[in-house]
């Protein structure tokens, strides 16, 4: 029982992957997505209620949701239509992000993903977000998203380096 949390963040690791293989308009890729998405809080839930917490644990998620967010934005991106303005922000988060890695590669000698409170709403947001920009169409909920996620990644990257969080 200790280890279903890793088994259900492993099966979002396949299940991402999965992605790649179906149409965007396919209700079959939605369906994966929306069982990525509720197996990721999933995991983390029983992880905590079964008291099986560990850093393999939150490094196999945090490298599950980056494989969901990597293959949804493969599939995603090339049917986006989104002002240059959206993407050069979207670009910054990615770089902020990246320049987060470097600072705890050089600062612990590992990465580091910390699961902040604003990285856990702007994950919510954006399960909920992409979804309703794709079929509606608009791009205010992308702006909501990159409204969090700009504050989450600052705000990690200032854990990180102020060694606010220890990993």
């Amino acid at each position: 029982m200790k280890h279903l949390p890793n088994i259900i963040t492993a099966f979002r690791f396949l299940a991402a992957i999965g992605l790649l293989f179906f149409d965007v308009r396919a209700m079959v890729f939605w369906v994966i997505y929306f069982v990525c998405g509720l197996s990721d809080m999933l995991d983390g839930y029983l992880a905590r209620k079964l008291h099986c917490e560990s850093k393999t644990g939150a490094l196999l998620d945090s490298l599950s949701d980056l494989a969901f967010v990597a293959c949804c934005c493969y599939k995603l991106i090339p049917l986006l239509a989104f002002p240059k303005w959206l993407w050069i922000w979207i670009g910054a988060i990615v770089a902020i992000k990246v320049i987060n890695q470097i600072s705890a590669l050089v600062m612990y000698k590992k990465c580091f993903f910390p699961h902040t409170v604003a990285n856990k709403v702007t994950g919510v947001l954006l399960f909920v977000g992409v979804p309703l920009a794709f079929f509606l169409g608009s791009i205010i909920p992308v702006i909501v998203i990159a409204v969090f996620a700009t504050f989450a990644a600052v705000q990690e990257g200032h854990f990180i380096r102020t060694k606010r969080i220890i990993p």
